[in-house]
């Protein structure tokens, strides 16, 4: 069997039709059609099926798809082992957060590539509570997000990147004499209270008896900043990383105490094959979040 054939089912099924597998893996729909075709002849079974402009798995399909992907992580983790140089062979899986592929990735990617030019690097998008299922699923060997509200299990490892108390974000025009008064008084546009930020942001308002007028909700710090700075309305939001010059158009104010603040950190396990690769990318980050970066 063909693990070329393997990832090109698994491809279809996570993606859900042929043509978004093909631009996945860089190959004409026609290659993938008979990749999972091949596969099906030799399994002996019929994997996918059509459903309008969609591709579903069939019963069969649904049953070896676990396995499927167990049996390429082997092949990788393989792979990765038998290299004979000091670090496993790449690619490192790594996802990250949106704050931290536009705030953290890029000072890390700059390092890596200089320091191991041999090793790429695969980035994944994505919240932290997908991010940090695929980490504890094994599809992602590490990913920068933000620190969940649970202890995490024994087997992971955690490295603190960053420390992200809640600030008051508003346009940089307004002026604030009481950020606790401007939040009662303005537009508020609200984080998410499904993700870890927002909760901790309505926590606090609950906590001190101040109820906005929200006027949106929605998930994304850059969004929320992007509105903010159009005037929308002001926000409570994790005072996450930029790197260059700050955004001009708008101004973080802070919010008094008890403030809460959020920890953004690197996650992965430490009994897989690539973990010597996450532990070399946790020296590289050291000299840039050293204040924050204490490993647990």
């Amino acid at each position: 069997m063909d693990s070329r054939f393997l990832q090109s089912f698994v491809s279809v099924v996570e993606l859900g039709s042929i043509a978004e597998a093909a631009r996945h893996l860089d190959m004409t729909p026609a290659t993938i059609a008979q990749r999972v075709r091949a596969l099906e002849a030799d399994i002996g079974s019929q994997l996918i099926v059509r459903s309008g402009r969609t591709v579903r798995p069939t019963v069969a399909g649904t049953r070896i798809l676990a396995r499927a992907r167990s049996v390429l992580r082997e092949l990788r983790d393989l792979r990765s082992a038998a290299s004979d140089t000091e670090l496993p062979a790449g690619p490192l899986r790594l996802g990250a957060i949106p704050t931290g592929l536009t705030g953290i990735l890029p000072l890390l990617l700059k390092d890596w590539v200089r320091r191991h030019p041999q090793i790429g690097i695969y980035v994944e998008p994505g919240s932290s509570t997908a991010l940090h299922g695929r980490v504890m699923a094994g599809e992602l060997d590490a990913a920068i997000l933000v620190h969940p509200s649970f202890d995490l299990p024994k087997t992971s490892s955690w490295h603190a990147l960053r420390r992200e108390p809640l600030v008051l974000l508003t346009p940089a025009r307004m002026k604030v004499a009481s950020a606790l008064d401007t939040i009662a008084r303005e537009p508020f546009i609200r984080y998410d209270r499904q993700v870890v930020g927002g909760k901790m942001a309505d926590d606090y308002l609950r906590l001190l008896g101040v109820r906005p007028n929200a006027r949106v909700e929605l998930d994304g710090i850059e969004y929320i900043a992007k509105l903010v700075a159009e005037g929308l309305g002001v926000s409570v939001l994790p005072d996450w990383a930029v790197i260059g010059t700050p955004h001009r158009d708008l101004k973080k104010w802070p919010l008094p105490p008890p403030c809460p603040a959020r920890t953004v950190g690197l996650l992965w396990q430490r009994a897989t094959v690539r973990a010597p690769l996450v532990d070399a990318l946790v020296q590289i980050a050291r000299p840039h979040f050293g204040r924050h970066g204490d490993a647990e």
